[in-house]
């Protein structure tokens, strides 16, 4: 089972990415996507989350309600986030997880992890 994130790049304040979660070796559906982010010197923290389809459960952290929104497409079996009106704070190294109950922000909660894609917001 293997996670692939990518998506990332160099953006200007109030631009847009969509980062994509690949998942291959198993079946998306059965599990919640989690995106979540790391700045340097920072703890990773819980970004947006979509329960299995088996829910209808999201979550998104405060500073990005409104601009992000997480989706799943079944048939590519990938996740994607998708960031709008990005801000100089946004900037991170972004993953995508995978993980099985109720959708959480808390990164113990996942499972397998993607490898990480850097976003980068500057003019």
């Amino acid at each position: 089972v293997q996670l692939q994130a990518s998506g990332g790049g160099l953006v200007q304040p109030g631009g847009s990415l969509r980062l994509s979660c690949a998942l291959s070796g198993d079946t998306l559906n059965y599990y919640n996507i989690g995106w979540f982010r790391q700045a340097p010197g920072k703890e990773r923290e819980g970004v947006s989350c979509i329960s299995s389809t088996h829910g209808n459960t999201y979550y998104y952290e405060d500073a990005v309600k409104g601009r992000f929104t997480i989706s799943r497409d079944v048939a590519k079996n990938t996740g994607y986030l998708q960031m709008n009106n990005l801000k100089p704070e946004d900037a991170a190294v972004y993953y995508c997880a995978i993980g099985s109950g109720n959708c959480s922000r808390f990164p113990d909660r996942f499972r397998v992890w993607g490898q990480g894609t850097q976003v980068t917001v500057s003019s």
